[in-house]
């Protein structure tokens, strides 16, 4: 099956290539940053784009929130193989800025495509940026850690939005929430 699925993910990487899905930040990236894991994983996080170290290796969550989401993964325990790692956008924006709505509405199909090809139980959104679409017009501070069942052309996502990695690393009291918030996740999947 994971054969099946990496042809299809690559298949998908093919076309936001040749249909030069947002030229602009094609131009200024290394590399197009598709996602890395498990393909058959019960869980898939969506950052919202890559950053410096991310543009140079080509993989999701390689900086100092890698390193956060990867030792938030093994007090849980997890794997960073258990999972399937992404973002919204998938070039990494000039000087790391916050894609733009037109940036994140042109990759969305493609994100879409992604976790219909990998079918997870559980969606978790890293940050406001990848959780907006799943869930328009919450705010993150409300909802974080709570989940919520998403219909979304046909497919139903259970969607539970945590802060951003990044976010914690700047803020203590945020990384407190967001460890716990975390290790939450196993019980709610278990629910499942």
């Amino acid at each position: 099956m994971a054969d099946i699925k990496q042809d299809q993910l690559d298949a998908l990487k093919a076309d936001i290539l040749t249909k030069n899905i947002c030229p602009d930040l094609a131009e200024q990236a290394t590399q197009l940053v598709m996602g890395d894991g498990n393909l058959d994983a019960e869980i898939v996080f969506i950052g919202e784009a890559p950053g410096k170290k991310e543009d140079e290796s080509g993989l999701p969550f390689v900086g100092a929130s890698g390193k956060f989401l990867n030792e938030m993964l093994a007090q849980a325990g997890l794997e960073r193989s258990d999972v399937y790692i992404t973002n919204v956008v998938k070039y990494r924006p000039p000087k790391n800025r916050d894609p733009k709505p037109t940036e994140k509405k042109a990759f969305m199909p493609y994100l879409l495509k992604q976790l219909e090809i990998i079918q997870p139980k559980v969606v978790i959104t890293l940050g406001r940026h990848s959780m907006e679409y799943f869930l328009p017009g919450a705010k993150i501070g409300e909802i974080h850690g709570q989940p919520h069942n998403v219909r979304i052309d046909g497919d139903e996502f259970m969607i539970i939005p945590l802060y951003h990695p990044a976010a914690a690393l700047y803020n203590g009291s945020l990384r407190a929430t967001l460890v716990e918030d975390f290790l939450r996740v196993p019980e709610i999947i278990s629910q499942q």
